[in-house]
Formats: C-alpha cells, structure tokens, sequence
C-alpha cells in the first residue's frame, strides 16, 4: 500500500527523534502542537521538543493506520530502558501535527 503525506510526516517526525535530530522533529509540529498522554499534557512544539530532547524515547513502529488527517501508530516506545507498547494518534492541520494523544499501561513505569 502506498503511503500518504500524512503518514509520511508521523514518520519523519518519529524517524527524526530516533535520531536524535530534534529540530527536523520541530518542524513536523505545529507551532501550537497540544500533546496528552498518561503521564501528563504539554502545550506547544517548542515544550514538548524540550522534553523529548531530555527523555530520548526510541519508537519501534509495528503497525501505521492513517485516514484523512488522522494518523494511528502502535510502537513500543523505549522509555529510558522500559519497552512500552503503545497508541499514538496523530492529528494534522495543514501538514503539521497538531495533537498527539499516547496511551499506554504506565506500571512498568512506576
């Protein structure tokens, strides 16, 4: 199957923060990016690259859906050496995310 723009910008972002190349990373969000997961909410894409860059999380993507604007993602995500099983859901507005919303089982983490 052929992918979409929209999946290829989830991809890039996630390829560029496996690499640690945070600013290519910064230019996948908007500028007003509104992340929520388990553990907490940020508020902009400079707040949320400014953790990433601290946390250093690795995505192991297994399966990408994508329809219209809306992207979903299962990966394990190694969290500082716990390997989590997630969802992200990716929402774009004119081809930058605009939300990220991650679920996941957060006792391995506590």
């Amino acid at each position: 199957m052929k992918t979409t723009a929209v999946e290829n910008t989830v991809r890039g972002f996630l390829d560029a923060l496996n690499e640690e190349d945070f600013s290519e990373a910064r230019n996948f969000l908007s500028d007003d990016v509104r992340f929520t997961g388990v553990m907490g909410s940020r508020d902009g894409g400079d707040a949320y690259i400014a953790d990433m860059r601290k946390m250093k999380f690795k995505y192991d993507v297994k399966q990408i859906f994508e329809n219209g604007n809306d992207v979903a993602v299962f990966y394990n995500i190694d969290m500082g050496g716990k390997v989590i099983f997630c969802a992200g859901w990716y929402v774009l507005e004119a081809g930058k995310i605009k939300t990220i919303t991650v679920l996941f089982d957060p006792r391995p983490l506590l």
